[in-house]
């Protein structure tokens, strides 16, 4: 059940897609031209100057536009891709506040990130990430980027695992224990990430130009996710909190979008969180605690157009009952306000692969785009591709065929060196969202 390489030419595009990368960029430096910016080429990289941080407000920069599925259904995935074992021992190495050189660290997350794309590419993957490589998780990086976070805390058990301790001791032995760190905010938030942010927008875009991708994203933790994995020590209250967390963030969400990459928000805290880290409030509670974040979210994406956005609401990346799972019905209206204009969601588990009934008597609005999760990302099962291509002509029927992107469940390494998946089983997974997408495709054009 490989890749059909018979249908690898209709994946590419012309070279010129990815212009060479030289830093970011300045105000004086900038053509204009049609679409993506144009960046300088290798050989005039020692004319720029990298300043500390992209300034999203220096010149009016071509902003991406997420691509639509108008002549065959497109592929993506959530972000996370299992990291090499070099890549997670140097992050493992900073966690823990290890002596490490920043030269080899770099040399390893590029390597790591240029390996990662190439694979993405060479299967057929349409918008591809940069792996998250450099993030020891997708939460918790943030204790890199943001002040005012120090300390650990112990993990919550999320409430479908606290009856079942057997199973949760088989698992930390198969897939690993969860030793990243989780901070409190114990000081006033402020960005203080740029050098971290520059080299994953650098090398995603590097990797991008080799590898002639179609478009590329990456991910940025939304205000909400940040304070379901670090709670609050400092901040009169929690809404005090994640406003301060959406201001601070509002940095990088700009950056990344100048650059020319599409920006995805990643949003478990409006889903997962109700029984993991908001498990102690009420239903209701934790409803008007998910609109605000999306309120908090929206404002700090205030500059940013919403063709440039997608977002990733799950349940959680784990095997697991998850018999606590909040209904999709209680929260999409939620959902449904924040600004991305594309959703990328949980729709092929055993828990939530129902709920294609629950998007058909949604009211959708027309400029919304839908990714779906055709893949499970918690099982080395690989799916077959006239499954993918049934579930990918089940959101087709709901919003139309352009309006519809392959996407996975969640990510294949959400956190460093932890998780179930197979490296190549994960790549095996993905070409099989590739040959499902274009069954779909020929049935739909």
């Amino acid at each position: 059940m490989g890749y059909n390489e018979a249908r690898a030419p209709q994946f590419r595009r012309p070279a010129s897609r990815w212009p060479a990368y030289g830093g970011p960029p300045g105000p004086a430096s900038i053509p204009r031209t049609q679409g993506r910016q144009a960046l300088p080429a290798k050989n005039e990289k020692q004319h720029y100057r990298e300043p500390a941080i992209f300034n999203p407000t220096s010149v009016p920069l071509e902003r991406p536009t997420l691509k639509l599925s108008t002549e065959r259904v497109l592929t993506t995935h959530v972000g996370s891709l299992p990291r090499s074992q070099p890549v997670v021992d140097m992050l493992f190495r900073r966690e823990e506040a290890q002596q490490y050189s920043r030269a080899e660290f770099e040399r390893i997350m590029d390597e790591g990130v240029a390996d990662v794309v190439r694979r993405q590419t060479q299967i057929g993957i349409d918008t591809v990430s940069d792996g998250e490589t450099s993030k020891i998780g997708y939460a918790t990086y943030i204790k890199d980027r943001l002040s005012g976070f120090a300390g650990d805390n112990p993990r919550q058990i999320a409430l479908d695992l606290q009856d079942h301790p057997d199973f949760r001791a088989r698992m930390a032995v198969f897939a690993g224990k969860q030793s990243f760190k989780r901070q409190s905010c114990v000081g006033p938030i402020a960005y203080q990430g740029q050098e971290d942010l520059n080299r994953d927008i650098k090398a995603l875009l590097e990797a991008a130009r080799q590898c002639n991708a179609h478009d590329a994203f990456l991910n940025a933790a939304s205000p909400g996710v940040v304070s379901a994995f670090q709670p609050n020590s400092y901040y009169p209250s929690h809404e005090k909190y994640v406003e301060a967390i959406g201001e601070a963030m509002r940095v990088e969400y700009e950056a990344i979008v100048n650059a020319g990459l599409v920006l995805q928000l990643d949003c478990p805290d409006l889903a997962m969180a109700r029984h993991t880290g908001f498990q102690d409030l009420s239903e209701a509670e934790f409803l008007r605690r998910a609109e605000h974040q999306v309120e908090v979210m929206n404002h700090a994406l205030r500059n940013v157009p919403a063709q440039s956005l997608r977002m990733h609401v799950c349940w959680g990346n784990y095997e697991g009952p998850h018999d606590h799972d909040i209904a999709l019905g209680k929260v999409l209206g939620i959902v449904l306000k924040a600004k991305p204009a594309a959703i990328q969601f949980e729709a092929s588990n055993p828990r939530h692969a129902h709920e294609w009934a629950v998007w058909k008597s949604a009211a959708i609005a027309p400029d919304k785009i839908l990714i779906p999760g055709m893949l499970t990302s918690t099982s080395n099962y690989v799916e077959h591709p006239e499954l993918v291509a049934q579930r990918i002509m089940q959101f087709a029927d709901i919003v139309g065929r352009e309006r519809v992107i392959a996407g996975t469940d969640c990510g294949f390494g959400s956190f460093a060196g932890i998780g179930k998946m197979d490296a190549d089983i994960s790549y095996k997974k993905l070409a099989a969202l590739v040959e499902g997408a274009a069954l779909a495709s020929d049935r739909l054009w």
